[in-house]
């Protein structure tokens, strides 16, 4: 099965403007190199920035195929550096920043296998945000590869696709933010909370998490990132928050649910101003965090850390 892009713009007007954000369906590692190889031989040869964010073993494939051109190429760890989604968009910004006004070509591979449940259900919102991120930014060009085995349909979030009518995309990510997430277990533990009982909250789940076997270390971030969260609804979600604790995937799962309303799509990850009144908090858990989910809508908010337990 494969999804071809969109026929490449710059071939049919010789423009490099803009943002155009496309993806490949491949079945295996050959039809993987024979997509993803041209696409950033071409690149090198027009005197673009080439970027290829994918797992190693994607990335071993490209440095045998391309040769010596390999050392052209910035390669990165997306199972690093985008191991939660939510920092890819802030990393594509950076290069944006670092190189601005030269065109920018990118292979970024934000679903790969191996993911959790969770985390592709935040790629797929990584893919709409990108999308209200970039729309005005350029030139960048990103192609995204999706493995067959992976049964997802990378269509809804991609404009340059073949036949993708145009789209309101700050209304397509504002669908996936505003649905809530999967319920919280039966079984989770439960403490309801206001501003008299973060530090009470804050160490009951960090001794939760020790006797989880998490790290001392990460016991300590996870526990700051919950702190920002917590003090979050308490200043903005009407004074108190529910925090659910449960296990879920090899990973210690928090939620963080009150009855506030965010309307930043891209909150978490972009840097607030220094004088700005909200947002630091998310930013800060997103750094601290394997994983963090966040949706807003009518019924209020959830914010939801996950801490690798391996």
């Amino acid at each position: 099965m494969l999804i071809d892009s969109a026929p490449d713009p710059d071939a049919l007007s010789g423009s490099r403007s803009g943002f155009q954000h496309d993806a490949f369906v491949y079945a295996d590692d050959d039809e993987f190199v024979h997509r993803a190889a041209p696409f950033l031989r071409d690149g090198l040869i027009a005197g673009e920035v080439v970027l290829a964010a994918l797992p190693e073993e994607r990335i071993a494939l490209l440095r045998k195929e391309v040769g010596d051109l390999a050392d052209e190429v910035t390669f990165i760890d997306i199972t690093v550096a985008g191991r939660n989604p939510a920092r890819i968009i802030p990393l594509w910004a950076d290069i944006l920043r670092e190189h601005d006004g030269r065109p920018i070509r990118a292979l970024g591979e934000p679903a790969y296998p191996g993911r959790s449940a969770a985390e592709y259900a935040e790629a797929k919102l990584h893919e709409a945000l990108l999308n209200v991120a970039f729309e005005h930014s350029g030139p960048f060009r990103l192609r995204c590869p999706y493995s067959v085995t992976l049964g997802l349909d990378p269509a809804p979030n991609h404009p340059a696709l073949a036949c993708q009518p145009a789209r309101d995309w700050d209304d397509v990510a504002l669908t996936l933010f505003g649905a809530p997430l999967a319920g919280v277990p039966v079984t989770a533990e439960q403490r309801e909370f206001g501003l008299a009982e973060l530090t009470g909250v804050r160490r009951w789940a960090a001794d939760r998490a020790r006797s989880y076997g998490l790290p001392a270390d990460r016991v300590d971030d996870l526990a700051l990132a919950l702190h920002e969260i917590c003090t979050n609804s308490v200043r903005f979600g009407g004074g108190r928050g529910t925090l659910s604790l449960w296990t879920q995937d090899r990973s210690l799962v928090l939620d963080i649910a009150d009855r506030g309303r965010i309307g930043d799509l891209l909150v978490g990850r972009v840097m607030p101003p220094t004088d700005s009144l909200g947002g630091r908090g998310v930013w800060l858990a997103n750094q601290l965090c394997d994983l963090v989910q966040i949706r807003s809508g009518e019924t209020g908010t959830q914010v939801r850390l996950h801490a690798r337990l391996d």
